[in-house]
């Protein structure tokens, strides 16, 4: 199984191009699996988050395409690990070091390989798509790699106390584990403080409140309502935590 996790966005060029990029290297009948293309742009540390909540629910052995890669076409690595019985491939930015610090163990590599029609600016497509249907397919070879003893940016185990992602609803997801927190903390972002529901249903509608989300993240959220537009919320936006 090939897993995409990127900021390319559904409605452009370019995951389609990496799936075909995929389909002429992978093994006939290799699941492709759309996780996520609108990681906010340019941003490793909230894909960071990201990935670290999401990449559990897919079984071992699984292969992540992870980019998230503003620095595309500069000295930045780019790099294969194998973390948690997965595979994940993608630029050394930070992506993939919330996962390396937070698996039992971390196998890192730099990518040495280059096709010899590598883009400059689509890496995504030329680099990493190829390496992923190699790993994928069995056939990696050790000619292209370089083994690594840590990655470059490292943005550590810890949690991120910061609005990480906004749904299409305007929940607001946060890069806090739900399983740190006591349900009497209360929310702080901004001047607005914001205490814990277990579910929707359990606060009045137009009501904002914080759960545990189905990933076990924090996650902030209006009953029926957008609490991005209500709150003036934004990706980055840091946050406060207080006992009640």
């Amino acid at each position: 199984m090939i897993v995409l996790f990127t900021d390319f966005g559904t409605d452009d060029i370019y995951v389609g191009q990496v799936k075909a990029a995929l389909l002429k290297r992978a093994p006939q009948g290799t699941a492709v699996v759309d996780l996520l293309h609108t990681v906010p742009n340019f941003d490793a540390r909230a894909g960071a988050h990201l990935l670290a909540a999401l990449y559990p629910f897919f079984p071992a052995a699984a292969v992540f395409m992870a980019v998230v890669d503003p620095g595309v076409g500069s000295a930045r690595d780019a790099v294969a690990m194998h973390a948690d019985g997965r595979w994940f491939v993608g630029p050394d930015n930070g992506l993939l070091s919330v996962v390396a610090a937070r698996a039992p163990q971390a196998q890192l590599w730099r990518i040495t390989g280059r096709a010899e029609d590598l883009s400059v600016s689509f890496h995504g497509r030329d680099l990493f798509a190829p390496m992923v249907a190699d790993i994928a397919g069995g056939q990696l070879t050790s000619g292209c790699l370089q083994e690594l003893p840590a990655l470059s940016v490292q943005f550590g185990p810890d949690d991120c106390a910061e609005i990480i992602y906004i749904d299409h609803y305007g929940n607001a997801l946060t890069g806090l584990r739900a399983e740190s927190l006591a349900r009497d903390t209360r929310l702080g972002v901004g001047d607005v403080s914001i205490a814990y529901a277990r579910v929707f249903a359990e606060v009045p509608a137009g009501e904002v409140f914080w759960y545990a989300n189905s990933v076990g993240l924090v996650e902030i959220a209006v009953n029926r309502g957008n609490a991005a537009r209500a709150l003036g919320l934004a990706v980055g936006d840091s946050l406060t935590l207080k006992r009640s």
